[in-house]
């Protein structure tokens, strides 16, 4: 057993393991050719959201914290013929807010389709003529059963209340008949596919969903401009009407398997249940086979319901290959993988290892960070959406290798954000892209004694090499927005650059080279418990952080999030204390760029050791150009900064020096 005492200090640690006989001193002047400040650096961090009654300076739900609820119950079908969708939903809204509503807000997505939407007028990527819908039509709006005067403008619907919804507990019932056609693949997140079986219906954004009222901005009406998405938690039930030989798989629980499969599947998936190896329910080349249909013409009806959660989605087609294994969980606790994909991906490399992916992926997030709350988890092969909503995610039956692994992994990573930690896709894009492509990393890591790591492709240091050297050239910069960018406006050129790639890198490195896994880790797992289910802010996140590691990382927020600060850390000189080596040496930094970060310090000898020595970030406090007096006692060949490359230095150049 080892000392029970005894534990490796973090990265961060602000012990230095080894005597320190002089550090820092305020008198040391400023490289007057740097553009590094102390001053500015370590300043008090003023965020954009205040303390309150209703989020506290921990980072958590204040004593007055509240939050709406949205429960749904759909009824949908499809038509072919037309590929017309026809919805009818009620609403079940509870405001659970201080003040009194004379209005609902709605967002009503599929309008991004209509030629004139603000969505398409302004998108990045121009639509073709014959690439639009009509959006929404709506057929009745109610309130408790009877009509009320409604508005739509762009991808936002107003409904006006005959009474003021009152506060604290009021409840209404919102019924909406609408529908829409689906668009092709040109859609995008939500489409109808064509394969060699049949079409692949991709659905989301498929019924008008409530906005988001919080206590930041009261109704959040961002229009849907082609970001994702701020939506209310509930319960949500739906069914969907399509043709009999059709296969419905999509968020949730299916909760009449009796009606709409056959016995030996049923069989099938009981037997995938208690199996960690993949199972068929539906083989290839039963996809034609009437046999694999309980019935032989007309429509089916297949209903689910999903709980503790802010959205559904689905897929729908005759075309399907279906298998399933067991997720083990925490706690003794299982849930099932399932993949539904058209024949076309079929094979050894492709989509017959989907379900492994899934499975393998859903237990590392779990075990690490928060166990899986759901029954089912589906990987739909589609046209390549790469796309992801609660417990099912939409990819592409062409990927495969290390890159159906990737984008799997991704995207039902986003399980735990922002599915299940609620922020603002619409406004704040890193916490759910940066925060989900961090914890992909170490999935692929783990995944099969890693068998697809590192991680390396278009989220994350997308030319294969190492990270701190890849993100140089965004923090260089001078037209590269922030993290904290408003969503809406990071351009396409920025967006994997930034919300992705830069956004996790911040994590690793706050988990690896500041706080240490230690710190981090507890930390970051409380977030996500503290936060599930409900609405964090970039604010809300710095403060738990600071408080639940136990250090104030005000200066890493300032330079990594608030901005794109450089970091060029090094060392330019060094002497024995009184020429001679037994007495230590006083080693000369510098900082040349605004960031610092703590670093290693390794001190080579002449007779071939060496000592690391870790400095922590308050080495700089005072000064651009702080020396350290160390207490060597042998002679020292060269000191280097940073040797295991594990920081984004900007100029390597300087981070040796060779003692003469």
């Amino acid at each position: 057993m080892k000392n029970p005492i005894a534990v490796r200090r973090p990265a961060a640690a602000l012990v230095v393991l080894f005597a320190v006989a002089a550090l820092c001193a305020p008198a040391f002047a400023q490289d007057k050719g740097s553009p590094f400040d102390p001053q500015k650096l370590f300043a008090p961090l003023a965020l954009p959201q205040p303390v309150n009654a209703f989020r506290d300076g921990a980072g958590k739900p204040g004593p007055g914290f509240w939050q709406n609820r949205a429960d749904y119950d759909i009824k949908a079908s499809i038509d072919p013929a037309t590929h017309r969708l026809s919805g009818d939903e009620t609403i079940t809204y509870t405001n659970h807010s201080p003040d009194a509503l004379d209005a609902l807000w709605v967002q009503l997505d599929q309008n991004i389709y209509k030629p004139d939407s603000r969505g398409a007028l302004t998108s990045p990527w121009p639509k073709k003529p014959g690439q639009s819908t009509d959006g929404y039509q709506l057929d009745a709006v109610e309130v408790d059963g009877k009509p009320v005067r409604y508005l739509v403008d762009d991808t936002r619907l107003r409904v006006d209340l005959p009474a003021a919804l009152k506060a604290k507990g009021g409840q209404v019932k919102l019924r909406i008949r609408y529908h829409y056609t689906v668009p092709g693949t040109w859609g995008g997140r939500t489409a109808v596919t064509p394969t060699k079986n049949g079409d692949i219906y991709e659905i989301a954004q498929w019924f008008p969903r409530m906005a988001v009222y919080d206590d930041l901005r009261g109704w959040d009406t961002l229009p849907y401009l082609g970001q994702e998405f701020y939506l209310e938690y509930g319960t949500i039930d739906y069914a969907v009407t399509v043709p009999w030989n059709w296969i419905v798989e999509g968020s949730g629980q299916l909760t009449n398997p009796e009606q709409v499969l056959t016995a030996t599947e049923r069989e099938r998936l009981a037997q995938a249940a208690n199996s960690d190896r993949t199972v068929y329910i539906r083989k290839p080349e039963e996809v034609n086979d009437p046999a694999s249909r309980p019935t032989r013409s007309g429509t089916q009806t297949w209903r689910f319901r999903m709980e503790h959660t802010r959205d559904v989605a689905f897929a729908a087609s005759p075309a399907f290959v279906w298998d399933a294994a067991r997720i083990n969980l925490p706690d003794g606790k299982h849930a099932l993988a399932m993949s539904i994909y058209p024949v076309e991906g079929v094979g050894a490399d492709q989509w017959n290892r989907s379900t492994e992916y899934l499975k393998g992926a859903i237990e590392h997030f779990s075990a690490k960070w928060f166990p899986y709350p759901w029954p089912n988890a589906v990987n739909l092969g589609g046209h390549g959406a790469g796309m992801e909503y609660p417990g099912i995610v939409f990819d592409g039956y062409e990927d495969h290798g290390k890159g159906l692994f990737w984008i799997t992994a991704h995207e039902i990573g986003h399980t735990w954000f922002p599915m299940i930690v609620g922020s603002n896709e619409r406004r704040h894009a890193f916490m759910d892209e940066g925060f989900n492509t961090f914890i992909d990393v170490y999935a692929s890591d783990a995944f099969n004694h890693g068998e697809y790591g590192p991680k390396r492709d278009g989220e994350y240091a997308p030319k294969g090499g190492n990270p701190v050297d890849e993100i140089l050239p965004l923090l260089a910069d001078p037209d590269a927005p922030t993290l904290m960018a408003h969503a809406d406006t990071v351009s396409e050129k920025y967006r994997h650059p930034l919300t992705y790639f830069k956004g996790a890198l911040g994590l690793i490195l706050l988990r690896e080279q500041i706080l240490g896994p230690e710190r981090f880790d507890p930390a970051f797992r409380a977030y996500i418990r503290t936060w599930a289910y409900h609405h964090p802010t970039p604010s809300d996140f710095f403060r738990f952080m600071d408080s639940a590691a136990g250090e104030d990382l005000s200066w890493w927020w300032r330079g990594w999030y608030f901005h794109n600060w450089q970091l060029d850390m090094g060392v330019t000189g060094a002497s024995y204390v009184g020429n001679d080596a037994a007495r230590g040496v006083t080693v000369d930094l510098v900082s040349r760029q605004k960031l610092v970060m703590p670093a290693t310090l390794r001190v080579d000898f002449t007779d071939g050791t060496h000592r690391d020595i870790r400095l922590p970030v308050e080495t700089w406090r005072f000064s651009g150009t702080p020396k350290l007096t160390l207490d060597t006692a042998k002679p020292i060949a060269k000191l280097e900064l940073d040797p295991d490359h594990k920081l984004p230095d900007a100029d390597r150049s300087n981070n040796s020096y060779t003692m003469h």
